[in-house]
C-alpha cells in the first residue's frame, strides 16, 4: 500500500486516482501527524509527501521515520525548486524529489523502482 501525505486535498486525490489506475492500493492523509498514528513498521510500501505542509513538514516526516528505524521508500513531491531542499531531503534519506507539475511516467517510474527496495 502506498501511502500519499500532502496537504493539498487536489493533489491528494490526483495521486489517488493516479494510483488507482496503476492497481496500487493507497490511502491519503492530510497532515504528517495523521500518517505517524497510523504508521507501524510493514504497513505501506512507500510514501509520496508533500515537504510543505502546516504542521510536521514533510523534511520533518522523513526526520521522525528515520529515527523510528523505518527503512520505507519516500518519494517527495514538491513545487519547491530550492536546491538546498532537495539536498536536504535526498541527504535526509529520501527515495526521489520531483518537482511540481510532476509527469506520470516518472513518478511511475521512480515508485516501481522503489517498491522493488
Amino acid at each position: 500500500m502506498i501511502a500519499v501525505v500532502d496537504d493539498d486535498e487536489a493533489m491528494r486525490d490526483a495521486l489517488s486516482e493516479l494510483l488507482q489506475v496503476l492497481s496500487m492500493d493507497c490511502r491519503t492523509f492530510e497532515r504528517a501527524e495523521s500518517f505517524l498514528a497510523a504508521y507501524s513498521p510493514g504497513t505501506f510500501d512507500c510514501l509520496i509527501t508533500d515537504l510543505r505542509m502546516p504542521g510536521m513538514s514533510g523534511m520533518g516526516l522523513i526526520q521522525e521515520l528515520k529515527a523510528r528505524g523505518s527503512r520505507l521508500p519516500v518519494i517527495v513531491i514538491t513545487s519547491s525548486t530550492e536546491v538546498e531542499s532537495q539536498s536536504e531531503a535526498i541527504a535526509g534519506g529520501a527515495f526521489a524529489y520531483l518537482t511540481k507539475p510532476v509527469s506520470e511516467e516518472l513518478l511511475t517510474r521512480h515508485l516501481n523502482a522503489a517498491l522493488v527496495l
